[in-house]
């Protein structure tokens, strides 16, 4: 077996132009984003129409920005930092939500096992080469794309809560290093405002 990029699907070769490489981890987030979409009937947020919310911060969180429109930029991606292989997905329009959740670890299940144990091996033992990781990769984004979503998470709807909209609050300099700082995230010192940064190195 060669080391190739396989064919994949228009929306996901849009994914893989964003995040850079094809890789398992972005697969995953692509697998969740069309799942959220085939279950709401949904269509790209241009703006915080859909709302995603990300417990950790690999790789899938791409495939969500470019799938759903959801970003940092515009307050529609809100991530927490639990290390959780987990996914939210709100609509406020259909005044809906569903978490994805990864079940357990991977296994791989395609038509050339003994390639995947012998390059899986040599990754968890530090002697695999650059070419056999991606070989490996290779084989896990076959097998993931080919798989039914039920065997990789768990889908349940949850109870709707309204997110709130991205606030625009305003900025003022801190009294130490003069940068500019939401004043939400500032603190109260002796001298006036400062920011976060400041305040760790006292």
């Amino acid at each position: 077996m060669t080391n190739k990029i396989p064919s994949i699907p228009e929306d996901l070769a849009r994914c893989v132009e964003f995040h850079g490489h094809l890789c398992p981890g972005l697969v995953y987030g692509y697998l969740i984003a069309k799942e959220a979409m085939r279950r709401m009937n949904l269509e790209r947020s241009g703006d915080e129409e859909i709302v995603a919310v990300c417990e950790n911060d690999s790789c899938a969180v791409d495939a969500l920005q470019v799938l759903l429109g959801t970003s940092l930029g515009k307050g529609n991606l809100i991530f927490r930092d639990f290390g959780k292989n987990a996914f939210t997905v709100l609509s406020r329009a259909k005044k809906k939500a569903y978490r994805f959740v990864r079940k357990v670890h991977y296994e791989y299940s395609g038509n050339d096992k003994k390639t995947f144990e012998r390059l899986d091996a040599a990754a968890t033992d530090g002697t695999a080469s650059e070419s056999d990781q991606g070989l490996l990769k290779q084989l896990k984004v076959e097998d993931l794309l080919q798989r039914d979503f039920k065997e990789i998470f768990t889908t349940t709807e949850i109870p709707y809560e309204e997110p709130r909209y991205a606030p625009i609050e305003p900025s003022e300099p801190c009294v130490l290093c003069g940068e500019m700082t939401m004043i939400s995230k500032m603190l109260a010192a002796p001298e006036g405002l400062i920011c976060i940064p400041c305040s760790q190195k006292r």
